[in-house]
């Protein structure tokens, strides 16, 4: 692989802008090199340069022995042609390249390189400047917490040690009420030494000072900020909190070691290009400057205190380069192995850092082989039907009324999940950031091929129910159907809720709690703080209100029907329509209560207007299902001015607020500016697309003759809206990833457990 397209796919998704623009310095180059073919004369003067170089002194073989020949050679041989400056101010240094070959023909060529090179150069160095004074504050902050963890650690034991013998395991206390054991003597230093009976067979122990405790106090969420509760459970949310926060605080690391390395070596590359193709040798001088700016010479890492060791002459810059950071990681590692993996280093560094994901051949052959399958169902299903003329036969229509929506909810949540693969395979191609936007851990997130195993699974086992259950033709003596087969889509749809509720590790269990988690939050709205996952997840429930009726339908249909003879009451009755309209209002209240929670914590008026537009698709579904059931003159009125009221509202908030298109000033005109799909006419294509998917409930105001069942057309209809909302999640998470990109934000914030009295002051 090539090193642009290398160096491209090892970037930091999110801080594509800050690194150095590869590609357009290759560009400038290939400039000069046109420009210098076009001005350089016969091969004469090509076959003398290389005549000549074969009279040139001879350096030796062991140059070690011969340095001082070869740099007297150098010297001689050599000119300088670059003089790079550097203009320190405020803080800062920019850098500055003089051309020193500008009598030559086609030096503003040259010089426009080197003027291109400095504007990188300097734009990646503040950038990493930036992000080494984040990492220190972090590092500070960090030390701090972890003194605070000690003491609180140390507390906790000297409770649980006098106190073993209450009856409570809560023992409230203020702060400066605990008081030493008679077994520790205080130093003069403010720490506690534990002197032990036997000092040969045990050294002394110096504890951490504790008087740390009186300037911080827990989070709310904790404990109350004027008493702290020293016990185990608080002791445990206080390690966890502070595990999640160095295991993001490492992989910022990480990420920061990636960066510095990744830069210098495209310098390097992009240099060396300029020297093979202009016969120079100004890559060293540039280097030698690279290597003493901040980018590779800053000393500063963190409030851990590491300081920077000399580093031989004969050390690469790369290697000059990681050793800043990678100090301060060696420092992580130790204190998170000691701390937080009981000082076991193999267990610890799995947490820090987590083995990528390895593609198993066998979830290749898995969703192939499912795939198969249900390809070859859906072909058996289509020639038995045809074969048995079933479509003409007398239990058709008894069939669709009964058996059909069971079966169509199976349908709707194999079309979502292959929607959802198609697009977690785009998100990878473009390079969108999906883990790090919806909080998945590190090597827990599924790919394509997992959901697309997953979803060929369910189909393959849906529409093996479906043809063993197609038969029609009941027992002429009971006038019933076989209770087996009537049975399997029940039985079904409790295997993929006992799946789903599992709690063995397998079948992508960190998966299936992380949807279980969201979904509670979304239940609970407007009771938790709305993050990016919620309120995904509870748009696509709005999608999915079809699939929500057919479960209703499965209580009324199994619970108050007789299933052995296909027939039910569910449609006449008055309780089971009054939750038809609830069901359906479900996935819409809780998105509008998402919203109210967000527009109180943010105070975001934006997100007022899009409770409105729930508002306004809940009177508007209302009003749909009422002129459905009742085909009033009123009702289908109502049903067409707040649909279409609903449904341009939506239209224009997933184009303009979702998608960030429809930007007259842009660079691509009704675009964003920034895209990640080459192809323009994609988003025009989307954009068109939702428009029409948007407007497929008026079949249902409309009474359009298509010669399909009422329930066929009601299955289309809800297919329709999951295909647009797949396409809708592309472009949504397509514009949250550029909003990140252009922040620059590439890290999850980790609340900490611990805050001093000067941080509520500075935040008050």
């Amino acid at each position: 692989m090539k090193f642009g397209k290398e160096f491209a796919a090892q970037m930091v998704p999110e801080w594509q802008e800050a690194y150095v623009d590869y590609s357009s310095l290759k560009t400038c180059l290939k400039e000069i090199h046109r420009r210098k073919q076009q001005n350089r004369e016969p091969d004469t003067q090509a076959r003398l340069q290389r005549a000549l170089t074969l009279y040139r002194s001879f350096s030796g073989l062991n140059r070690t022995q011969n340095r001082r020949a070869s740099s007297f050679d150098d010297h001689d041989v050599e000119s300088q042609t670059i003089l790079v400056n550097s203009v320190r101010g405020n803080g800062s240094g920019k850098y500055e390249t003089t051309f020193l070959m500008v009598t030559e023909e086609g030096a503003e060529y040259e010089q426009e390189f080197f003027k291109k090179l400095d504007n990188e150069l300097n734009k990646v160095d503040e950038f990493y400047r930036s992000k080494v004074k984040e990492v220190m504050v972090e590092a500070d902050a960090l030390t701090d917490q972890m003194h605070a963890l000690i003491a609180f650690r140390i507390k906790a034991d000297k409770l649980e040690e006098g106190f073993v013998s209450g009856s409570s395991d809560q023992i409230m206390i203020h702060m400066n009420e605990l008081q030493g054991t008679t077994d520790v003597k205080q130093s003069n230093n403010g720490c506690q030494e534990i002197q032990e009976d036997d000092p040969k067979k045990f050294p002394s122990i110096r504890l951490a000072p504790q008087e740390v405790l009186n300037h911080v106090k827990l989070n709310p969420a904790t404990s109350t900020p004027a008493k702290m509760n020293f016990n185990r459970k608080n002791l445990k949310k206080i390690e966890n909190q502070l595990k999640r926060a160095f295991i993001e605080f490492y992989y910022k690391l990480r990420l920061l070691k990636n960066y510095s390395f990744l830069n210098v070596l495209a310098f390097s590359k992009i240099l060396k290009k300029y020297d093979k193709m202009a016969l120079r040798r100004a890559s060293k001088y540039y280097m030698r400057t690279l290597d003493d700016s901040y980018l590779g010479n800053s000393d500063e890492v963190g409030g851990f205190s590491v300081q920077k060791d000399r580093i031989t002459s004969e050390s690469s810059i790369a290697e000059r380069l990681l050793f800043q950071v990678t100090k301060l990681m060696e420092r992580v590692e130790a204190t998170f192995i000691k701390h937080f993996s009981n000082s076991n280093r193999s267990k610890g560094m799995n947490k820090l850092r987590p083995k990528k994901k390895k593609e198993r051949h066998r979830i290749s052959f898995g969703t192939g082989f499912f795939a198969g399958c249900t390809a070859a169902l859906v072909l058996a299903l289509v020639l038995i039907i045809h074969a048995r003329n079933i479509l003409d036969k007398e239990g058709r229509a008894q069939y669709m009324e009964s058996m059909f929506p069971l079966y169509s909810l199976f349908g709707f949540m194999v079309l979502h999940m292959l929607m959802h693969a198609g697009n977690i395979y785009f998100w990878r191609k473009y390079r969108v950031n999906y883990s790090f936007i919806f909080g998945f851990k590190q090597g827990t997130e599924l790919g394509f091929r997992e959901v697309l195993l997953l979803s060929f699974g369910l189909g393959t086992l849906a529409l093996i129910s479906v043809v063993s259950n197609l038969d029609m033709e009941m027992d002429p003596k009971t006038r019933d159907y076989k209770a087996l087969t009537e049975l399997l889509p029940l039985s079904l749809l409790m295997l993929v809720v006992i799946v789903l509720l599992c709690p063995f590790n397998i079948l992508y269990r960190s998966s299936r709690f992380f949807l279980l988690t969201t979904l509670f939050r979304c239940i609970c709205a407007p009771l938790y703080v709305v993050r990016f996952q919620d309120f995904y997840l509870a748009d696509q429930f709005t999608s999915e209100v079809q699939a929500f009726r057919s479960l209703e339908f499965y209580i009324c249909h199994y619970g108050w029907g007789d299933f052995k003879l296909r027939q039910n009451t569910c449609r006449s009755n008055d309780i089971f329509n009054t939750f038809y309209f609830i069901v359906a209002v479900i996935p819409y209240w809780s998105r509008l209560l998402q919203c109210v929670r967000r527009f109180y914590d943010e105070r975001d008026s934006m997100q007022a207007f899009n409770g409105l537009k729930y508002f306004l698709t809940i009177i508007a579904v209302c009003t749909r299902t009422a002129y459905g059931l009742d085909r009033g003159t009123s009702w289908e009125a109502l049903a067409w001015t707040f649909s279409a009221m609903a449904a341009i509202y939506g239209t224009y908030w997933d184009l303009v607020v979702d998608w960030g298109l429809l930007q007259r000033q842009s660079k691509n005109r009704w675009l964003r500016d920034k895209l990640l799909i080459p192809y323009k006419s994609v988003y025009f294509g989307a954009m068109v697309l939702n428009v029409l998917l948007r407007f497929a409930w008026l079949q249902t105001v409309l009474n359009l003759n298509l010669s399909l069942h009422r329930e066929t057309l009601t299955a289309i209809v809800a297919g329709i809206e999951i295909i647009r909302r797949g396409i809708w999640n592309f472009f949504r998470l397509e514009n949250e990833h550029l909003n990140n990109v252009g922040k620059f934000r590439a890290f999850k914030s980790v609340p900490l457990p611990f805050y001093s009295d000067e941080d509520e002051d500075r935040t008050d």
